[in-house]
């Protein structure tokens, strides 16, 4: 059992209790005090629940983010004064940095009702990054973008339901510029690429995109169209394989460096675990990966039998370096992205590339999903993102963070609006959480789509992990 799927086992058990004990409250106010609070209470303590208590949140908002930075990158003599911020040593920032401020993050009684933000403001910039409610610990902001406001001195850090408390630390990264080398990123899914990377991959000067698996589980919004399971589950994998190659055209890749593999979704790792055993779809009723690669305009390896093997997979992805040459490396980060498929998509990458004759520079690792919080990233659309929870101080991290405009925002979302699998609409549920948050949280949708990627991906920032190899 994976860690989140130990999380998420304690979390529902945790809320069983919680429940169990609300009901005897609820049964004891009703045999002492009058019936009719029985009813009232539970609908009370249903609606406070959605609107305050419903996030997946696997850790206490009073914890430390446990990040080691660089010390190298460290910016010296960092303080707050007056609400900006200020640099003993006068800074000389080009502008591309990505800039990191560690402070602590205090809520307010009403940043546990209301998402506590720091607000950013400097040099005509605004910015808006989101914490837990309750938060009390080390935080981490995203302040890429914002270096002419820190070289002049004039950023200002406001909390909102929150205050600013403890030493301040900055840190400054250099890197070489990713758009301007050539890009291959490794999507275990149709959007992942999308979501992950789309304004880095549309400004990139040359990028392949490469897609493992055809995703086609979970076909329940085409079985209510009335189509059998199996025959949905090939609906929505070509699909969604169409997806793969028609949707980065948006980001100006050519149709010729999009490649769909068509291995079968949540199955990498049962193929990874026994090499040369084909592992068929769980739901498609199919054992040949073909039927999802038809819209490739490249022969593969693969296809010569169109066997779901690791062997396979290797081989295709082997063929494609050495087809791409890529000198960046773009792909889920395997400590931090907890999805199975995503961490076998980097676990195969880095296998193919063993002894290969082309070898990338550097490895952009990406965290589409979490394991401790499923909000992430917090706060609004259009918003800023700042550093996700890690409570591994011997993880060695790098971020690596670009800012998109406003425009490349919005045409991420048109991008994200094209994805098949993001299109279906809420269950009624969801549409009721939802609404309640908005009236009774002040949380805001974006108009773009009803997905929460919408919200999580459409950002200010495009936040990865750096490694060279």
């Amino acid at each position: 059992m994976s860690r989140k799927q130990q999380l998420l086992k304690r979390h529902r058990r945790n809320k069983r209790v919680a429940l169990l004990v609300a009901l005897l409250l609820l049964i004891a106010a009703g045999v002492l005090l009058a019936w009719w609070l029985i009813p009232l209470l539970a609908v009370f303590g249903w609606v406070a629940h959605e609107a305050w208590f419903a996030d997946h949140l696997f850790y206490s908002p009073g914890d430390d983010y446990q990040y080691n930075l660089p010390a190298d990158n460290e910016v010296a003599g960092v303080t707050l004064e007056g609400g900006r911020l200020q640099v003993v040593a006068p800074l000389s920032l080009r502008g591309d940095e990505t800039l990191v401020l560690g402070l602590t993050v205090k809520s307010s009684w009403l940043g546990r009702f209301f998402d506590p933000v720091i607000e950013l403001s400097g040099s005509g910039v605004d910015d808006r990054q989101a914490f837990e409610r309750g938060v009390s610990g080390l935080r981490y902001l995203n302040l890429t973008g914002m270096a002419e406001a820190l070289n002049s001195g004039s950023l200002r850090v406001r909390g909102r339901h929150c205050r600013v408390q403890g030493p301040l630390s900055l840190w400054a990264f250099r890197h070489a510029d990713a758009r301007q080398q050539r890009v291959m990123v490794i999507a275990p899914h149709a959007d992942d690429a999308e979501l992950a990377a789309f304004g880095l991959y549309s400004q990139a000067a040359d990028t392949w995109i490469v897609t493992l698996t055809a995703g086609e589980i979970e076909a329940e919004h085409y079985q209510q169209m009335g189509v059998p399971r199996p025959e949905a589950a090939r609906l929505k994998g070509r699909l969604r394989a169409w997806d793969s190659i028609a949707v980065p055209r948006w980001g100006g890749v050519p149709e010729t460096q999009c490649v769909q593999l068509g291995y079968f979704c949540l199955q990498l790792p049962a193929m990874q675990a026994e090499p040369d055993q084909a592992i068929a779809s769980r739901e498609a009723d199919l054992s040949d990966t073909r039927l999802f690669r038809q819209f490739n305009s490249m022969t593969l390896p693969g296809d010569a039998d169109g066997a779901p093997t690791w062997n396979n997979l290797l081989a295709d992805l082997r063929a494609l370096l050495l087809q791409a040459r890529p000198q960046v490396l773009v792909m889920p980060h395997a400590t931090i992205d907890p999805h199975p498929d995503h961490i076998c998509a980097q676990a195969a990458v880095m296998q193919a590339l063993e002894g290969l004759e082309w070898q990338p520079q550097t490895v952009l690792g990406y965290a589409n999903h979490l394991h401790d919080n499923d909000r992430w990233p917090m706060g609004d659309a259009y918003s800023g993102i700042a550093l996700p929870p890690v409570f591994d101080p011997g993880l060695p991290l790098v971020p690596y963070s670009l800012t998109l405009t406003v425009e490349q925002q919005r045409d991420k979302a048109m991008a994200l609006g094209m994805m098949h699998d993001l299109q279906p609409p809420m269950p009624l549920k969801r549409k009721l959480r939802r609404g309640m948050q908005h009236l009774l949280a002040g949380r805001r949708w974006p108009a773009e789509g009803e997905n929460e990627f919408f919200r999580k991906a459409v950002r200010r920032h495009e936040l990865f992990w750096r490694r060279d190899i």
